[in-house]
């Protein structure tokens, strides 16, 4: 794997050095686009406006709009509006992952240590894992400052980005019931539905089957064949009633 981050991780007065490296990969077909009337690829072309020529990839400068006029900034200036964060990404509080709401992760990132101090790494890892707790902090990467929770997975540490509180849209303006009615039975057949339906987490018995399909379908298209398709059933109740869906759901599930 190829390191996207190098820097080290601010624990107290410890300095662990580390490099991150992608935790995730995507599990989708890579699919191109292209003309339909010839089939020539379709390719992007970062384009001048004013000379409508391709602009080389050396030449392309990012600035911020004022006024009628723009302010390029270069290279040095995203390492000086934080210095310290470019480099370090410095444990500010311990938290519970239990109280990191799932709305607000991003993505998880592999912290691999430098062997220079291989026993700090080791030491946060097990601290971690003792504890129960996963170290909460703040770094930039790719020109951007990230939220992020450091926590232990199977011996690694993994630094996970969070979103910022700010990034979260309001709930309000959705139409949403604020009140319903349930009665204490209909509430009870719905917990007893949810007990029924309890297990263990393991994400491994899942598996993103839906791609499988498509790469199906394309090797059948290749040949010039169309595959069979399944249709899709649509499983109904006899009645309308919140309480006669939840009893037939429970005698679903025992079937």
């Amino acid at each position: 794997m190829r390191s996207i981050w190098k820097g080290s991780i601010g624990f107290g007065l410890v300095n662990i050095p580390i490099k991150l490296y992608s935790a995730v990969q995507n599990s989708s077909l890579d699919l191109d686009m292209l003309d339909g009337r010839d089939h020539s690829r379709i390719r992007f072309q970062r384009v001048n406006e004013h000379t409508h020529k391709e602009v080389p990839y050396d030449k392309i400068v990012r600035a911020y709009k004022m006024d009628d006029d723009y302010v390029v900034l270069e290279a040095q200036d995203f390492e000086d509006a934080s210095p310290e964060k470019t480099k370090l990404i410095e444990i500010e509080s311990f938290v519970e992952m239990a109280d990191v709401n799932p709305m607000f992760y991003e993505t998880s990132y592999y912290a691999e240590p430098d062997q220079k101090n291989s026993k700090a790494y080791t030491l946060l890892v097990k601290a971690l894992e003792k504890s129960k707790k996963a170290g909460l902090a703040r770094f930039v990467l790719r020109n951007t400052e990230n939220l992020c929770i450091i926590h232990p997975e199977k011996g690694v540490l993994v630094v996970t980005r969070i979103r910022f509180a700010q990034e979260i849209r309001d709930s309000e303006d959705l139409n949403v019931p604020k009140e319903a009615t349930l009665s204490k039975k209909e509430l009870d057949m719905g917990l007893a539905l949810i007990n029924q339906y309890a297990e263990k987490f393991d994400v491994s018995k899942f598996k993103d089957n839906y791609q499988d399909e498509l790469l199906k379908i394309i090797h059948l298209k290749a040949k010039g064949k169309r595959p069979t398709i399944k249709k899709m059933k649509v499983v109904k109740t006899k009645s309308d009633d919140l309480y006669d869906q939840l009893m037939a759901s429970l005698s679903k599930k025992g079937a």
